[in-house]
């Protein structure tokens, strides 16, 4: 089994993906935003390979406008280098990935310049894929579409499009069920037609059950026999549903105990999990961490030094309970573990306890400062307990000042970036 995460990853300095616009998307532009994304997407594959995460979901904004006419560069011979060189680390390492393009890649549209365009952003994500020389379990997923009035025409319409399309993409492509039209069982009837594999999503079947509601074992359990030799591992989407908001929207973070639940009913545990959670790789880490079948109080030690002063300006209380947990090198405390760091994370920081953790962090950094930058951080740490600043404003410095001064312990700290 591999657990995964998609597109972002937090805390982990220089992954970030940059965007441009239409009009400001010169030859130059695109390939300097085409460059920076590529280091960016390797580093994320680094920091993958580093923590045992075998599931990745890469950005569809990877290559800017990759699969619009505003971009004709040829960047796949241009980065045929950096491709090749990401595409061996994931091999290598035996890692899963996969696209998922987005809202406006609609196959079943009535609308044939909208088909138009979801087959070349097929062809692009398809694209990339060749470019990184994976083979056909790395997979596309997408959505079927809308309705249009009339969900049986635009399913068949969907049908008969996929048949259309470029067998390459046929082989990587597979279908997921929504959390508004196009149920599991739906999503299963026109996976039969075209011989694809189904992914099912949990919360989407819970916002979306249709008829036949069924346990999300059962459904996995169908959705598995569209699986066949070739595709790789089945693989779903897990998330939880945030309390207070919109049916269908995911929480800041996977909580333990309401996966492992999850994890324990599988009918196969020998699957792939996609999580689509907004702390992303942290809550990979937590879930991969929590079902080792190797465990060691190692992991859980790495997992501390980044998460220390982030739980000490929301708990101090908590704080001391987990470093209280780790001094007997004897166990595997797990759950225990991130118990105590969810519950912190879910107490309101006090202004007092924030400025408690920020001197704890300046100690790291207060012998390598200038005196000018010294006296700025102090003046800046002042108007923040008076109410004139914000504790964003005071992490933000706290990392210039990690990043100028080379503080590798501050800057795998999760406390500079959240």
């Amino acid at each position: 089994m591999s657990i995964g995460y998609a597109c972002l990853t937090v805390g982990v300095p220089e992954t970030d993906m940059r965007r441009v616009t239409k009009k400001n998307a010169t030859a130059e532009k695109l390939n300097d935003i085409t460059r920076h994304n590529l280091m960016s997407l390797e580093k994320m594959i680094d920091y993958n390979i580093e923590n045992d995460i075998h599931l990745f979901r890469i950005s569809s904004d990877l290559i800017p406008f990759g699969s619009s006419p505003v971009n004709q560069l040829p960047w796949q011979e241009t980065f045929r280098e950096e491709f090749g060189r990401i595409g061996r680390k994931i091999t290598e390492s035996n890692m899963r990935v996969s696209f998922h393009p987005g809202q406006y890649t609609v196959l079943n549209s009535p609308n044939e310049e909208t088909v138009a365009k979801a087959v070349e952003d097929l062809r692009y994500h398809n694209k990339v894929m060749e470019c990184l020389g994976v083979n056909d379990e790395h997979k596309i997923v997408l959505h079927i579409g809308g309705v249009y009035e009339d969900k049986p025409a635009a399913s068949q319409r969907f049908v008969e499009n996929f048949q259309k399309l470029d067998q390459a993409i046929q082989r990587r492509l597979i279908i997921e069920n929504d959390d508004r039209l196009y149920t599991i069982q739906d999503v299963l009837e026109i996976a039969e037609k075209i011989g694809i594999p189904v992914i099912y999503d949990n919360l989407h079947h819970a916002v979306n059950p249709g008829p036949d509601e069924g346990s999300d074992a059962e459904w996995i359990a169908k959705a598995n026999q569209t699986w066949k030799a070739g595709d790789g591992k089945q693989k779903i989407h897990y998330s939880q549903q945030a309390l207070d908001k919109r049916a269908g929207a995911h929480t800041s973070t996977i909580y333990l105990d309401t996966f492992l639940d999850f994890y324990d009913s599988l009918p196969d545990q020998d699957i792939d999990i996609m999580l689509e959670v907004k702390d992303k790789n942290l809550s990979a880490v937590k879930c991969i961490n929590a079902t080792r079948p190797f465990p060691a109080i190692k992991y859980l030690e790495k997992e501390w030094m980044r998460y220390k002063y982030l739980v000490l300006e929301h708990s101090p209380e908590r704080y001391q309970h987990i470093r209280s947990l780790l001094k007997d090198k004897t166990i595997y405390p797990a759950k225990a573990f991130y118990h105590l760091i969810e519950a912190a994370l879910d107490t309101e920081v006090q202004i007092g306890q924030a400025i408690n953790a920020a001197q704890h962090v300046w100690g790291h950094l207060k012998q390598q400062v200038t005196e000018k930058e010294a006296k700025a951080f102090e003046r800046l740490l002042a108007k923040y307990q008076e109410g004139q600043s914000s504790e964003q404003a005071v992490k933000k410095r706290l990392l210039t000042f990690a990043m100028k001064y080379h503080e590798p312990y501050l800057l795998q700290s999760l406390y500079v970036y959240i």
